[in-house]
């Protein structure tokens, strides 16, 4: 049942994924804006100049080599700066009126930090325009044990930002506008959800996630439902309420659990 789940979940993710690209395209502008840096790849064509076409790798300390020109700087400026950059150094004295057109055949400067419940933590390298559902792709998607939120701390004009992104209201209710742009420098964190007990007259005891909304029903539902013992009206949840247990009977099945809470299902003596 939990890897039924989680394989659930995670194509549900996935699925968003790709739904996405096709509703929201990268935007033409953000090639334009991108800051070149160490690793990426760009190409360079100059109108009816054959020879000067050339794919290059901008160096760890931001140049590149063009033929007639030698080594530019390129690393901290957009495309169109280095467009205007290399049109002016190939018009002094090379070529009349050159026509540079450069594109970006690889991004690898720009890089995120994803940590928490992901399948592979770590850094990640932005290829492009990314949204916070290609970033949980690239790492392997969410863990089974993943909460219902993750944060996203970004470091804008030297104070930081922090924004929460609500995965389940995302991947369950379909609401892209969660799925928000990733920039160079992230870091985001995918914290543990609330773990929930489920014991006593159940196909599958044992621990489940419970976040916000969930349900004495939905726990039970995870669990894979009742046996034919279980007393259906008598189900107890054990809470800790300040410092001290506290047994709920009775409970109603639309109760809504708390993380640590534990839903204990009796056996029906009748």
């Amino acid at each position: 049942m939990q890897k039924i789940q989680l394989r659930n979940r995670f194509f549900s993710v996935l699925l968003l994924c790709l739904i996405f690209l096709f509703i929201h395209p990268t935007p033409k502008s953000f090639a334009e804006n991108y800051v070149i840096g160490p690793g990426d790849v760009l190409k360079i064509d100059v109108y009816d100049h054959d020879d000067l076409k050339k794919t290059v790798r901008v160096s760890n300390n931001g140049t590149i080599t063009v033929p007639f020109i030698g080594r530019v700087q390129v690393g901290g400026n957009t495309i169109p700066e280095v467009t205007k950059k290399l049109t002016s150094l190939l018009a002094d004295g090379y070529i009349v009126n050159p026509q540079v057109n450069i594109f970006i055949e690889e991004f690898r400067s720009k890089k995120v930090i994803i940590l928490g419940q992901v399948n592979q933590p770590g850094i990640v390298k932005l290829r492009g325009s990314t949204t916070f559902l290609e970033i949980i792709s690239q790492a392997g998607g969410l863990k089974q044990d993943a909460g219902d939120t993750a944060t996203i701390k970004r470091e804008q004009n030297g104070t930081q930002e922090v924004f929460v992104v609500d995965i389940k209201l995302m991947v369950e209710g379909g609401d892209l506008s969660q799925n928000i742009l990733i920039h160079d420098g992230d870091t985001i964190y995918v914290p543990k959800g609330g773990m929930c007990y489920v014991t006593g007259e159940v196909s599958s005891p044992d621990a489940y996630p419970c976040g916000k909304d969930t349900t004495v029903l939905k726990l039970i539902a995870r669990s894979g439902g009742f046996t034919g013992k279980a007393s259906k009206s008598g189900v107890r949840i054990i809470r800790i309420v300040d410092g001290q247990k506290t047994t709920f009977k009775n409970v109603d099945l639309g109760t809504q659990v708390f993380s640590n809470d534990i839903i204990v299902v009796p056996e029906s003596f009748f």
